[in-house]
Parts: C-alpha cells; structure tokens; sequence
C-alpha cells in the first residue's frame, strides 16, 4: 500500500445489501477475519434469533478495507446490548490495519450510544482498543494440525489417547449426516442435563441453509448403530471449528467424546486442512480441562467492553452463582417443555 493510501481517511458507513459479495470476498481474504465475519450470519441473526444487525464496513477509495458485523440483542430479562457477536467465539472489526479498526470501533460506540444501549461488547482475538475493560474468563483453543493422520493421534497425550483406541475397539464409527435431525436431538439432550436452554432445531437448519458443505453434522454411533455423540463443525479457510456438541449419557463410559473429537481431526488432515480450533472454554470448567488433556494450549479472547450504563462488565454465564438456580430448575423440568420454550431464551443467550 502506497503513503497515500495509507493516509487517506477510512470513510465507515452501514452495509448495504448490495455489499453482500463483496464484504464475503473481503471476509475470506483478510487475515484478521473469521468464520463468524461472514455474511451468512447475518440472516441468522436477523431471520432465525430475530435480532436487529448493524453491520458497518470501512472503505477508501471505494474498496472495503474492514468490516465490524454487530447485533443488538435486546430483552427484558438480560438487558439490551450491543454485540459483536451473539453466539460466537469471535467477533470485533476484522481489517486491513490496527487505525481501520480502531475507526470502526469508534463508529461503533457512537452508534451503541444512539441506540441507547447499556453496554458495546467485542469479542477480538487480539483486541484494537487495550485500554477498555475486558473480560478475562475465556479463553480459545487452536492447534496445528499435522500433515499425516497418524502423527496426530501419537501427538494426543498418552491418556487421551487411550481412551480414543479403547473408542475404536469398542466398535465406535463416525458418519457425517446432512440431515440435523439427530444431531439435534443428541445436542438438545445434552443442553439439558446441563441445565442451559438449546436453541430451536430450526436455528441449525438455518446454518445448514446459510453455509451449505461449510457446516457440517458428523454423528458417532455405537455397535449396534445407536447415536451417542454428535458435533456440528464450521470449516473456515484451512480450519476446522468443532462447534455445538451434543451426546447421551452413556458417551462417557464409550469414550464417544474423545472419538468424535479425533474423527474430526482424522477428517480434517485428510482433507487438508491445516488448523483445529477447539473453540472458547471458560477458565477452571471441564470443558477447559478436557481440551488441555488434548494437548491444546489456551489463548485468551480479549473481550472489550464500552459501558455506558453502569461501570461494571455484566456477569452473564452460567458460573454466575446468581444463576444456579435457574439451572437447576431447567434440569428437573420435561424435555418436551424445554424444547418448546429453550429457543425463546437461547436467542438472548451466548
């Protein structure tokens, strides 16, 4: 990029649906974008969970040279805040260079204001605005993947991966099934024995309809060809993101889980593909436990806040004491019951 490029003013102006290929040309191009930037999430939000979007994008010259999707999640339960974004691991302005960002940001905060939100939140990896309150509680997991499929089973620690051998003599088989019916259920069962509302089948359907071969069920199955374990992935580039996940109480004692897990990663060397992200956990949880006895080392998300209601970051997951509760009670209530009304909360969630 010449001095003058560089110089030049970012102009930031609201996305218009005429941007649609080129914002997902600049999304698969920019090294700072990820799969939750695509443009697709954009009709999840708005059609599947109802919420208002407000996605921005910087230009010079007349080319995008950065992009900021944001979502208002607004309800009388959990508040109304401006998000980038609801349901992901990662969000925040994806550009060219730090200042685009950092002008995207700003744009954002006077438009959190205008709308009269409690609080902008922006999910970075690596965060344009160091200065603003963060959050500290998660944390991701990626690792490289090695370019021959047996050098990543030896490269799992020893007891890990016992168990996924014990998996494989125990008759285990993985199949990927287009069809999110029994991913769904597997998920739903699982959401609710841990006392956290699940989203509608509808919301995975629609993720199917928006990112085709993209998002993928693959589904494991005991001898008898019961399912047990299931886990919907996004692919990103040369990623592979392991992302819902769902089983049955006996997973556990098939190690299902751990066989899910390397499945996936077999798949995806076969393919070609060159990183595993493990997604976020929260520190001192098992899920965080259960990556780390992968062998994967945790990062931490920069979650940045601009308040402008109240000068403390909202506490809202499921560790919050406050909530125990409600958990509890969710656990002892019908699955049918759950199932009905789960997705109304869920879409508020996350």
């Amino acid at each position: 990029m010449n001095e003058s490029a560089r110089t030049e003013p970012v102009a930031v102006r609201a996305y218009r649906e005429a941007d649609r290929a080129a914002w997902e040309a600049y999304v698969s191009r920019c090294p700072a974008a990820t799969f939750f930037h695509r443009i697709g999430w954009k009709d999840i939000y708005e059609h599947a969970a109802r919420h208002r979007t407000h996605y921005l994008l910087g230009e010079r010259d007349g080319a995008i040279v950065g992009v900021l999707p944001l979502v208002q999640v607004k309800s009388l339960l959990f508040g109304n805040a401006l998000v980038s974004l609801p349901f992901a691991v990662y969000g925040g302005a994806a550009a060219d260079d730090v200042e685009i960002a950092r002008a995207l940001d700003r744009h954002a905060v006077a438009l959190g204001r205008s709308l009269g939100v409690e609080h902008l939140e922006l999910r970075d990896r690596v965060t344009a605005e160091p200065d603003w309150p963060r959050s500290d509680l998660h944390v991701t997991f990626r690792k490289a993947l090695l370019p021959d499929v047996e050098a990543n089973l030896l490269a799992i620690p020893r007891k890990q991966r016992a168990m996924v051998r014990k998996a494989m003599q125990r008759g285990l088989t993985s199949h990927v099934e287009r069809d999110v019916g029994v991913f769904f259920d597997l998920y739903a069962d699982n959401q609710h024995r841990h006392g956290t509302p699940p989203h509608a089948r509808a919301y995975f359907e629609a993720l199917r309809d928006a990112f085709g071969d993209d998002c993928e069920c693959l589904i494991v199955r005991d001898a008898g060809g019961a399912a047990v374990s299931g886990v919907l992935s996004f692919y990103f580039r040369d990623e592979v993101l392991p992302y819902y996940a769902g089983d049955v109480r006996a997973a556990r004692q098939l190690a299902a889980n751990d066989f899910k897990y390397w499945e996936l990663m077999r798949r995806a060397c076969e393919r070609g593909l060159r990183t595993f992200d493990f997604g976020r956990s929260k520190r001192g949880t098992g899920s965080f436990d259960f990556k780390k006895n992968w062998g994967f080392e945790p990062t931490a998300l920069h979650y940045a806040y601009a308040l402008f209601k109240g000068d403390s970051i909202p506490q809202r997951n499921p560790s919050n004491p406050r909530y125990g509760l409600a958990i509890d009670l969710w656990r002892r209530m019908p699955r049918p019951v759950v199932n009905l009304i789960g997705p109304s909360l869920a879409r508020h969630l996350g």
